[in-house]
């Protein structure tokens, strides 16, 4: 088959140049094949001989009619095979003015695509998927070789170092995931090096913090020396956060010697500072339970250069009485006196705490009474001590008698008196009785925080209705107080489990409202909530609004779930559910692959 320029296609010619009608073109093809003897007749045929003007429009108007077929079976291919994107239809265009060129050996050219222009600086691609902090963790599950090499990367998240080191972000990098010590005084050392001023000394102390939280002692050190090179000091809060952290995992020994041979360099071997350090120590380690070691270092320290004062022994004092010692409490109420020290109203506190853990209430109110004998007021302090001895042993009557006697003398109770006694009624499954001291702590203007908050509502979804925490849920939202998200989930997984699907779908939507999004754990227990009232139409559209999020429910609701479809015979429903869920799953199991091999950054 020979192909003619001149007609713009391929298929049989038409041997304009021979002067040969198009119908003689099969005929001179075969004629002047190779091999085949001419025969008389063959070449009488391949002559040339005139053509007429009807065998030259025929040949036309056939020109025309195969041309354009082919030109619009082309352009059908070309739309189908690259119609999917916009590179395909420029693609498409572009072969297009091809067919349709004079000259196809130079195709029409499309003008260039115009660009928009931007000042801004393009956002890395994990911007929108992860959290400040996460993206800063993340760098350091690529490893990356050196210190230079680090810090090219922490730089490449598109957040600079005084966002790093503001106090949100900086406690979800070191505090949350499972970073080492070495890589949390890496990151330290970023953020220092590359912060223009330099950091507060309490931005510090939550690296100084997070270290001992962990112990990561070794690493003190090396977070010190980048404090103290970029012109940043420890005081004695750091020093109160090292010797706590070191008494917390049961390194007092090296608690101790870090007093007397100033181990980091935090200069508390100075004459101004040693006895504040001594005092940290000794408040350390009464807060921690090492109170025989404390007393130890009280009686040693009688003889040195600075002189004991009554909060060190209150410390001490305190710290028996927590543990009822009363034997301990009166001996170290004799050194004082040994020491011309005059016992205030704290130390009568802690000898009535101490009264009342031995159980021998009567003495504590005998110790009560001569307080109030020789001349001192009674104090919060003073009224909290025997409510809460009463609380210990379980005679509410007696506390309430004397937490009325405080409202009687003008004495003020305090958050930690309504604390104590909501919790104490709580425990004891009084819930009116705690129900009206709420009420009464928030006439008086106490406004409990959100853990307090959480402690109330948390018993009170493990039995009983859920009208009582419901009700201490409304009454903090009314007074303006902050709801945390457990205190949501507990109240709608309570909810859920009774069948209170209006209150369920109400409290989610407050919830939506203080700015807390909505998990997989919070779509659980409405899902369940919503079949366990029969409202599957509502629970399947929950569960498209939760894979849409990214987030793939669990088996054991996905299947309630399916089972209450197909009993409903609802079969179009749960197939087209199972479909959406089976796909979401898989993403979700590829999605949580790649992020443990940090492969998302």
């Amino acid at each position: 088959m020979i192909c003619d320029v001149d007609s713009g296609f391929c298929g049989f010619p038409l041997f304009r140049r021979h002067g040969l009608p198009s119908c003689a073109a099969p005929a001179a093809a075969v004629a002047s094949s190779p091999g085949r003897p001419r025969s008389a007749s063959s070449s009488a045929l391949a002559a040339p001989s005139p053509v007429s003007a009807s065998d030259l429009s025929f040949s036309s108007s056939l020109l025309d009619s195969l041309g354009r077929a082919r030109w619009q079976m082309a352009r059908r291919v070309l739309l189908r095979r690259y119609s999917a994107s916009s590179t395909a239809e420029e693609m498409v265009v572009s072969s297009l003015r091809l067919l349709s060129s004079p000259n196809p050996r130079k195709p029409a050219t499309l003008p260039p695509p115009v660009e928009p222009y931007s000042d801004e600086p393009a956002a890395p691609p994990t911007a929108t998927l992860l959290s400040p902090a996460d993206r800063l963790r993340g760098v350091f599950l690529l490893r990356p070789p050196g210190r230079a090499a680090l810090h090219r990367s922490l730089s490449s998240t598109g957040l600079d170092a005084a966002t790093a080191l503001s106090p949100e972000v900086l406690s979800g990098v070191v505090n949350h995931g499972n970073l080492s010590g070495a890589a949390t005084v890496d990151f330290f050392d970023w953020a220092i090096v590359n912060s223009k001023p330099s950091p507060s000394i309490d931005t510090c102390n939550i690296v100084i913090r997070a270290l001992g939280r962990r112990k990561f002692f070794a690493f003190y050190e090396p977070a010190l020396e980048i404090m103290r090179k970029n012109g940043i000091f420890p005081d004695v809060t750091t020093l109160e956060i090292i010797i706590d952290s070191l008494v917390a995992a049961r390194h007092v020994n090296t608690a101790v010697q870090l007093i007397n041979t100033d181990h980091f360099r935090l200069g508390v071997m100075q004459a101004c500072l040693r006895k504040d350090a001594f005092t940290v120590l000794i408040s350390c380690l009464c807060r921690r339970s090492h109170v025989g070691i404390a007393s130890s270092l009280l009686q040693a320290a009688r003889g040195e250069m600075f002189h004991l004062d009554n909060h060190l022994y209150n410390e001490v004092i305190g710290g028996w009485a927590g543990f009822g010692r009363v034997d301990k409490v009166e001996h170290f109420w004799a050194m004082m006196l040994e020491d011309g020290l005059v016992p205030g109203e704290v130390l009568y506190c802690h000898l009535i705490e101490a009264l009342g853990r031995a159980g021998r209430t009567e003495d504590a109110i005998q110790v009560f009474e001569k307080m109030v004998h020789e001349g001192y007021v009674p104090t919060t302090m003073a009224y909290n001590a025997l409510i809460f001895n009463f609380i210990s042993v379980g005679d509410f009557d007696r506390c309430m008698k004397y937490y009325k006697d405080m409202l009687e003398s003008s004495c003020l109770p305090n958050i930690d008196t309504y604390c104590r006694m909501i919790r104490a009624f709580l425990r004891e499954h009084k819930v009116a009785d705690a129900l009206q001291m709420f009420d009464d702590m928030l006439t008086r203007g106490i406004l409990p925080n959100t853990g307090m908050i959480t402690l109330f509502i948390e018993p009170l979804c493990t039995f009983g209705p859920p009208h009582a925490a419901f009700l201490i849920y409304k009454r903090c939202r009314k007074a303006g107080c902050r709801i945390s998200l457990k205190a949501y989930k507990l109240l709608l997984s309570r909810l859920a489990m009774l069948g209170k699907s209006g209150m369920v779908l109400l409290i989610w939507e407050e919830m939506q409202e203080c700015g807390y999004p909505s998990d997989k754990e919070i779509y659980e227990f409405i899902v369940n909530g919503l079949c366990n009232v029969g409202k599957v139409d509502a629970a399947v559209s929950v569960v498209e609004e939760s894979l849409r999020k990214g987030f793939c429910l669990g088996r054991v609701v996905y299947g309630k779930l399916n089972n209450k479809l197909l009993e409903m015979n609802k079969v179009e429903t749960a197939y087209s559910l199972f479909k959406k869920v089976k796909v979401a799953r898989a993403h979700a199991n590829s999605r949580n692959y790649c992020r443990a091999n940090g492969w998302h950054f």
